[in-house]
């Protein structure tokens, strides 16, 4: 069973509201795509948003919600009136995929738009906005595949740059475990929920950051 951050009642919600912070920030502030996705994902709005704080996912609007993106990141701009239209425009849907993706695969923005950032996922609009998201989404998760062509443990460990070795000394678990787990040979999806938190303690992520959703039925 997939884990996800938030109860999926609040994921229309929360889609909506990104999606009206992209579309706001890059067609009434006029801040480019990838500048406005890296302030947000910098931001601590990106991970308040993703554990589904309810005063970012659904206590304000978009317009609002990019403001506060900029204001955390002393990101210069003149403001203007907020501006929500009913039509959604590629900017508004890349925001709004955006959201389901991070919910869906429980990766941090940070993560997501270091590998695909804001422009590339507005690039996808054409092919991808009248599908369903799920296409969307395994389309991304093709893209970690691609340029990570390994498991998220693994991913982790690197990112900190930290030997198997001493991941093992850190967290407490076998090193032959950790071996396995990252040459694919034992599923990290069927570890105990025990070992799964030794590991994302000792990454500094969260348990759900180190589950390989590909493998889940």
């Amino acid at each position: 069973m997939t884990i996800h951050a938030y109860d999926e009642i609040y994921l229309s919600g929360a889609q909506n509201v990104l999606g009206h912070a992209v579309d706001f920030a890059v067609m009434s502030l006029n801040i480019s795509y990838d500048d406005f996705g890296k302030a947000f994902a910098v931001s601590s709005v990106s991970k308040q948003f993703a554990i589904g704080n309810p005063r970012y996912v659904a206590g304000m609007n978009g317009c609002e919600l990019a403001r506060e993106v900029l204001a955390q990141v002393n990101f210069s701009y003149e403001d203007v009136e907020d501006a929500m239209y009913l039509d959604k425009s590629p900017e508004y849907w890349s925001g709004w995929a955006l959201a389901f993706y991070q919910w869906y695969s429980s990766r941090s923005f940070m993560e997501i738009l270091k590998t695909v950032p804001l422009s590339e996922i507005i690039r996808m609009y054409p092919v991808y906005h009248e599908m369903d998201i799920t296409k969307f989404s395994d389309r991304l998760d093709e893209i970690f595949k691609e340029k990570y062509p390994f498991t998220r443990l693994r991913y982790k460990r690197d990112n900190i740059n930290m030997s198997q070795k001493r991941l093992a000394e850190y967290s407490g678990v076998a090193l032959r475990q950790i071996q396995l787990f990252e040459q694919r040979q034992r599923s990290i999806n069927k570890a105990s929920a025990v070992t799964l938190l030794k590991l994302s303690r000792a990454l500094s992520c969260s348990m759900e950051e180190l589950i390989e959703y590909q493998d889940i039925d």
